[in-house]
This record gives structure tokens, C-alpha cells and sequence, in this order.
């Protein structure tokens, strides 16, 4: 098995190629261009299991580099190794990623046998062969329309903490279907489909109303939970929305105070001025409105600035490993402010480490969720894990 080494500096290549050789068994092949890998590539391909590359080199650079690799199907491990801006180094592997390569990682130089030692052992770990797995299974609207019709719609619950004392104060509503052939289908594989076939108004109102029925049950069980359930846009052309909302709590025994609208931002408003309409009357009626997914939809700005949200939700996307990137720290940070500045309490969406946590708590933050907290569960388990998660709780703070 053999691993190139791309460098336009002689020194640099030299010193790689003598760390490498010192913590492998592989033949290392050094090369001083990328057209050189190339060649390499065009008469061994089969035996190299991983190749190091320089992003800035004369000729063909790093980036021209990955299209070929992307064009000859190059399916092996590739780690960069670049002098470049920690910045342009993330935007580099963003690309690799996107291209579906087998990409291991970014390092600045120098490199340390530490870290070359790592991405050793993250290449040993990528050529192990895995089975392919199963493309998801795809539905029609008709078998939606008979899942929403035949109950088999179930929702699932993931607690949200306060991040200054751990407390658990809410749950957010994540329906799931329960079918009959496949069992549990993820929301994101009949979502989409519900909106484009008019079945959304149906399926959230299943949703809502279960959600709703089983705040009650907490709520007999000594537990007060904020129960968040999500809507999608397509929900605000309904102008009895609010109006079906408050009967249904009413018929259930639930406080409108006790429900969050989660209103994410992945499409636009079909008809604005009836969601202004019915987005109003909820906030009339004490209903509390978040903003979902906060950065990565259509118009967050425009919306922050026209709709009375009461809570901002920032994307996972811009929370695991803030403590680790500037550029995420800083997006957080301004998300934070700018909810602060408007009156709106905030939630971290998907902290999944201690280094996570540690980073919301010390943020200000107000409340989070995530799996480092809990995964979402059968409302069955809730009262269990929150027994469960009072010593830990203890520990965390």
C-alpha cells in the first residue's frame, strides 16, 4: 500500500515523507507537483490508500487537484496540508466534503507527528469496507394520506434544560410514522411530501393535538412542561389555525401558555399577508412563537424584523464545536445578542459533547437541546429520564 505526498517545497516534502515513513509501513511516495500525483494515480491507483496534499502550488494548486481526483473517482482517503488561513482551510474541506471524497481532515503547517498519526489511523479506519447501505425508501402522498387517516402518526419528545441550573423545562414535539412494513419512518423522509401534496394542515393537527393530550397527562403527573410542536409555513394560509389551536387545548385542559410554535424558516410564506394574519392572533392568544433553525432558511433577518417570535433557536449547524471555530463562535455570539437585544430567550440546538455544554453554559445561553442531553423519546420514557437525569444534572452544574 502506498500514500503520496503533494508539496511544491523540497524541505517540506522531505520532512513529511521522513514523519510518515516513521509512523508507517507504507511506502510513501513523495511527489513535487500535483501533475506528478497524477501520473502516480494513472499507473497505481489500486495501492494508494491516502494521499496528503498542499492547497498553494504553481501550475495545477490543491483545489484543481480534488476536481481530478473527483473526475478519476478517486475513492481512498485525502487529507490537506496547507500553510493557508485556518478559514480557507475549513472553506477547502467544506469542498472536498461536498464532492463526496473520502476526507479525513485539514492541517495547518507545520504538521506534527501527532497529528499525521491521527489521520494514519482515521485512513485505516475509511478503507475498511462497510455495505452499502439501502437507499431510503420513498412514499406517495396516498400512503401519507392513510398513515394520518389510520393513527399511525406517533410523536416522540426531546427535552429542552435551562443551561444556568439544568432544569428541565420543555420538550419539543417530533412525529414520527409508525408503519406497518417499515417501522419508525424519520419526519424528514414524509415532511416535504406532506407539504407538496396539501397534507400538512392534516398531519399537524394530528401532531398538535397528541401533543396537547399528553401535556395534560404531564401536567397530572405533577410535571410542566413547555411542549413545543413545529409548523411549517404552509400552516399559516389556514385562518381557523389559531382558532382549531385553542379549542383543541381547551378540549385537552392545557393553558395556551404551556405551547411553543416552532415556525422554521425552509420555505417561504405562500400567502404573507394571512400568516401575518393568523401569526398575530396566535401571539393574541398567548401562544409563544420560535423561530426554528435560526440562519439557515429563507429571510431570518426579515423575519426577526416583522413577526413578535418570543424565542430564537439557533441551528445545530452553528453550535457543536463553537468552543473549536471562530467562525461559529462569532455567528453564535451575534445570534445570542441580537435575540437578547429583541427580547427573545434562546436555544441551542445540538450540543452533542461536554466541550458543547460547557461552551452554552458559559455563553449565557438560556436553554439547550441535544443529544448530549437526551435523544428523542416515546413520551412513555419522558418521566423515567428525567428521574435519570437529575444526578447527572447534579454533576453537569
Amino acid at each position: 500500500m502506498k500514500i503520496l505526498i503533494i508539496d511544491d517545497e523540497p524541505f517540506v516534502l522531505k520532512v513529511l515523507q521522513h514523519q510518515l515513513s516513521s509512523l508507517t509501513d507504507a511506502e510513501v511516495v513523495p511527489c513535487d507537483s500535483a501533475r506528478a500525483a497524477l501520473a502516480e494515480l494513472a499507473v497505481d491507483a489500486a495501492q494508494i490508500f491516502l494521499i496528503f496534499c498542499d492547497l498553494q502550488m504553481p501550475e495545477m494548486d490543491g483545489i484543481e487537484f480534488v476536481r481530478q481526483l473527483v473526475a478519476l473517482h478517486y475513492d481512498k482517503a485525502l487529507v490537506l496540508v496547507s500553510g493557508e488561513d485556518i478559514r480557507t482551510l475549513e472553506t477547502a474541506e467544506r469542498l472536498a466534503l461536498a464532492h463526496k471524497l473520502q476526507f479525513l481532515g485539514a492541517i495547518q503547517k507545520p504538521a506534527t507527528r501527532e497529528q499525521l498519526q491521527q489521520m494514519l489511523e482515521r485512513a485505516v479506519t475509511c478503507c475498511v469496507p462497510t455495505p452499502l447501505r439501502a437507499a431510503p425508501k420513498t412514499y406517495g402522498a396516498e400512503d401519507l394520506r392513510h398513515a394520518i387517516a389510520a393513527g399511525h402518526l406517533e410523536n416522540y419528545y426531546q427535552p429542552k434544560v435551562e443551561l444556568a441550573t439544568g432544569r428541565v423545562i420543555g420538550v419539543e414535539t417530533l412525529v414520527r410514522w409508525r408503519h406497518p412494513d417499515d417501522g419508525l419512518v424519520f419526519p424528514d423522509q414524509f415532511i416535504t411530501l406532506a407539504e407538496e401534496h396539501g397534507l400538512i394542515n392534516d398531519l399537524t393537527r394530528v401532531v398538535l393535538t397528541a401533543a396537547l393530550v399528553q401535556t395534560r397527562h404531564w401536567l397530572d403527573a405533577g410535571l410542566d412542561l413547555k411542549v413545543a410542536v413545529n409548523a411549517s409555513m404552509d400552516n399559516f394560509s389556514d385562518v381557523e389555525f389559531p382558532d382549531f389551536i385553542a379549542r383543541t387545548a381547551e378540549m385537552a385542559g392545557v393553558p395556551l401558555t404551556s405551547l411553543i410554535l416552532e415556525i422554521t424558516e425552509s420555505r417561504l410564506m405562500k400567502d404573507p399577508l394571512s400568516a401575518l394574519d393568523i401569526i398575530i392572533r396566535l401571539r393574541l392568544k398567548r401562544i409563544k412563537l420560535s423561530i426554528d433553525d435560526f440562519g439557515t432558511g429563507n429571510s431570518s433577518m426579515t423575519q426577526l424584523r416583522d413577526l413578535p417570535f418570543d424565542e430564537l433557536k439557533v441551528d445545530r449547524g452553528f453550535v457543536h464545536g463553537a468552543c473549536r471555530n471562530d467562525a461559529l463562535r462569532a455567528i453564535f455570539e451575534a445570534s445570542l445578542s441580537m435575540a437578547r437585544q429583541l427580547g427573545m430567550k434562546t436555544v441551542a440546538e445540538g450540543p452533542e459533547d461536554r466541550e458543547d455544554w460547557d461552551f452554552l453554559k458559559a455563553s449565557g445561553c438560556d436553554l439547550a437541546q441535544g443529544y448530549f442531553i437526551a435523544k428523542p423519546m416515546p413520551a412513555s420514557e419522558v418521566l423515567g429520564w428525567i428521574a435519570a437525569w437529575e444526578p447527572r444534572r447534579q454533576e453537569l452544574m
